[in-house]
């Protein structure tokens, strides 16, 4: 595989790539690349979580690149989640999340063994400079700088928070030097950190990220598209000037089961939340439905999407691209129902190895736990 083939699967179905131009120079060098993703463990893994953040491992994979999974046990604590039950987030962490995240790569065809997965604090405990790194990434940054990162959280600048909060993002900054990491990966909400692990990256005198000759270079950060939740945005139809805050707010939310498809749900439970999915008729934008037929059966499955149809209703169809798609639901010869049913079913094929691995015993185990914590 030529630099070129590489960099078009590193591309391949990113919203967005800060240091793009820095990647080749990066791949021609022969340095191992070190990639990884970070998650804090806050509930079942939804498709967005599991599927989006999967199918671009597996194109980094497919590229040469060294992926890792970071399981953020310490965010998660400073975010309040799982009631800050630190040995109950390990262990749903190292279990369930881990078991997840392998169980979405065998849904996008790629190996899990190729997978490595770290948790923070073990990360912690072996590198005596991550904490000297976090004063070194917080020195070259200033107070403002956090305050505005809050949202990085799910929380709002100018909210009222404790202190450790304002730490959480020189954190997610210095794990990406603490793993010398080349690339920084995670959806597009997570995108402020990144931002200022490359403001700092050449100005840190711990853990530096160096380039072939020893020169300090900064991480490419690459940040995956968010899938919308299911749920009806909440104005519609949406004012122009609201766009951007009504996309945030539609966002996926592992919080709100309704509006999400989580990796292992069963296939009634796939029909149920899509039957009750909002979908408006002939409206492409903020259509979750629309959303995942492109973002998940054509550019993570590679298509196509059939439509198991009545004669009296133009009978079944395939659409071998998800301009098709759009023609047909645009002009009202797809309705909303069989556009739903048909991702439905992709849906329930495409999960079915997840299903598969949560149905071993030890590691159905695992989820079972996650359900009585969450109840």
């Amino acid at each position: 595989m030529n630099t070129g083939e590489r960099i078009a699967l590193i591309e391949r179905n990113t919203a967005e790539i800060l240091g793009r131009d820095e990647l080749q120079p990066l791949l021609e060098s022969g340095t191992p690349l070190q990639h990884y993703i970070g998650f804090e463990i806050s509930g079942k893994a939804h498709l967005g979580t599991g599927l989006l953040s999967m199918a671009k491992v597996r194109d980094l994979m497919a590229a040469g690149v060294r992926c890792r999974v970071f399981l953020a046990d310490w965010h998660t604590w400073i975010n309040d989640k799982l009631g800050g039950d630190r040995a109950l987030i390990r262990r749903i962490a190292s279990g369930y999340f881990a078991e997840a995240m392998r169980a979405s790569l065998l849904c996008v065809g790629a190996d899990p063994a190729s997978l490595e997965i770290v948790l923070a604090s073990d990360l912690y405990d072996e590198d005596d400079d991550y904490w000297a790194t976090v004063i070194d990434v917080s020195k070259n940054t200033t107070l403002a700088r956090m305050q505005r990162s809050i949202d990085i959280l799910g929380r709002s600048e100018g909210e009222s928070v404790d202190f450790a909060k304002l730490i959480y993002p020189a954190m997610q900054a210095a794990d990406i030097f603490a793993q010398g990491v080349h690339i920084a990966h995670a959806g597009m909400d997570q995108r402020k950190a990144h931002v200022i692990a490359r403001d700092v990256a050449l100005q840190l005198r711990i853990a530096r990220l160096e380039g072939p000759q020893g020169r300090p270079i900064k991480p490419v950060a690459l940040h995956h598209a968010l899938l919308l939740g299911l749920r009806r945005p909440p104005v519609w139809p949406v004012p122009a000037d609201a766009e951007r805050d009504v996309y945030a707010a539609m966002k996926m939310s592992k919080s709100d089961p309704a509006s999400a498809v989580f990796v292992h749900d069963t296939p009634d439970e796939i029909r149920d939340k899509l039957r009750r999915a909002f979908c408006p008729p002939g409206e492409i934008a903020f259509n979750p439905v629309l959303d995942w037929i492109d973002k998940i059966v054509f550019r993570i499955a590679g298509g196509p999407l059939h439509v198991e149809r009545s004669e009296a209703n133009g009978g079944p169809v395939t659409f071998d691209g998800y301009a098709d798609v759009v023609d047909a639901y645009t002009s009202g010869s797809l309705h909303p129902m069989d556009a739903k049913a048909g991702l439905g079913e992709r849906l329930i094929d495409l999960l079915e190895p997840a299903r598969a691995h949560f149905a071993k015993p030890e590691i159905h185990a695992m989820l079972e736990e996650l359900d009585a914590v969450a109840a």
